[in-house]
């Protein structure tokens, strides 16, 4: 009989519980971005018979109730730190290693061939030459790391066959490589995918030897720890935070050239004045945006270089922290992102004004081909 009402005790303390939760998640004023996440919320799905015939309606409702539900971010991070204790690595598909934190979720190219033949076109219609470097997450680099069943089909194998479409006018940079063997160094966040300001120095000195200069020398630079608590992307997946935070750095060559001016520009052909380094995001829930701040379409970089040398640089967010090395050797960088552009490029450059193009993109960071192909138009 005790046993009975034990049961039932707590049946209707689970019930009770579920229903406040639900009544709160209800009620609840509903944002549109997690900060903790740090990525847009689901929004309510409209209702209508071609939603419901599909089941697309039930499902997107679903994710809504999910990214809304009351008290979430503290739901996955107990739930990340439970599973991690109980030895179950993998939380939200970030696999938790002693020492970082690695992607596992399957980003591979959604068609390295397609991808291949846009940057092909764009070599194609320019004057100047083509340099690509497609650079790996940490979890290319430490695959090592994660256990024998993630290890199919290598971001390398990735990066080689991308490689393998491209026509030969485009010089291709090996970054896996330099990066794999530098992985005992700091080159990558521990909560995040990205590579450090280390990690793009590394390939940096390789990259602006193709674009012929010599490299500045690594004991030019000063350098400033801006931050010691940044915790990134994979971070905001797992919501896991027993690893170490990450040291987010500033690279300044005092005796160097110097940034003249940065100037964004909008789809319309506005323009904003930006900076190399945007601090007001150090006390932000998105510190990574030191780098560049807030994406545009295009930035326009105007150095004290005297040399009339030009570069375009068509890029994702992996580039951001790669850009401030670039400036000792450039009278301009004008850089652009493809996510951004809502027309083609040639609504606010002209990409023959640039001598040279660099594309430089995570691998997990090729936009859609759709998106991608406006640097063609």
């Amino acid at each position: 009989m005790k046993k009975k009402s034990g049961s039932a005790a707590i049946s209707v303390f689970v019930l009770s519980l579920t229903l406040i939760f639900l009544t709160a998640t209800i009620f609840r004023e509903k944002g549109v971005k997690s900060f903790q996440e740090n990525r847009a919320l689901a929004e309510m799905p409209e209702l209508s018979f071609q939603s419901l015939a599909d089941g697309s309606y039930f499902k997107e409702l679903g994710m809504y109730f999910t990214d809304h539900f009351a008290g979430r971010s503290y739901w996955i991070s107990a739930k990340g730190a439970i599973e991690a204790d109980i030895g179950e690595s993998i939380v939200n598909e970030v696999y938790i290693s002693d020492d970082m934190l690695l992607d596992t979720e399957k980003n591979e190219i959604e068609s390295e061939e397609e991808i291949a033949e846009i940057f092909n076109e764009f070599s194609e219609a320019y004057d100047g030459t083509v340099y690509i470097a497609a650079i790996p997450s940490s979890s290319g680099v430490y695959s090592d790391k994660l256990p024998e069943y993630l290890q199919t089909y290598t971001e390398k194998e990735q990066i080689d066959s991308l490689y393998s479409y491209l026509d030969s006018d485009i010089r291709k940079i090996d970054a896996y490589n330099i990066l794999k063997m530098l992985n005992d160094n700091y080159i990558y966040y521990r909560s995040d995918s990205r590579w450090t300001s280390y990690g793009a120095y590394c390939v940096y000195r390789t990259v602006i030897q193709k674009l012929g200069f010599i490299p500045t020398a690594y004991d030019k630079y000063t350098i400033e720890h801006v931050s010691g608590e940044f915790r990134g992307n994979l971070y905001n997946k797992s919501q896991y935070s027993k690893n170490k935070a990450d040291m987010l750095d500033i690279y300044t060559y005092a005796d160097g050239a110097q940034v003249v001016s940065c100037t964004g520009y909008n789809n319309d052909g506005s323009s904003f004045e930006k900076s190399l380094y945007d601090r007001s995001y150090i006390d932000s829930n998105d510190m990574y945006r030191l780098y560049l701040g807030e994406d545009a379409p295009l930035i326009k970089l105007k150095t004290s270089v005297n040399n009339d040398r030009k570069l375009l640089v068509i890029k994702d967010d992996y580039a951001n922290c790669f850009i401030p090395f670039l400036i000792q050797h450039y009278s301009e960088i004008a850089i652009v992102s493809p996510e951004q552009l809502d027309e083609g490029l040639s609504t606010l450059i002209d990409r023959n004004d640039y001598e040279q193009t660099l594309l430089l993109f995570g691998k997990n960071g090729f936009p859609e081909a759709e998106k991608l192909n406006a640097i063609n138009k």
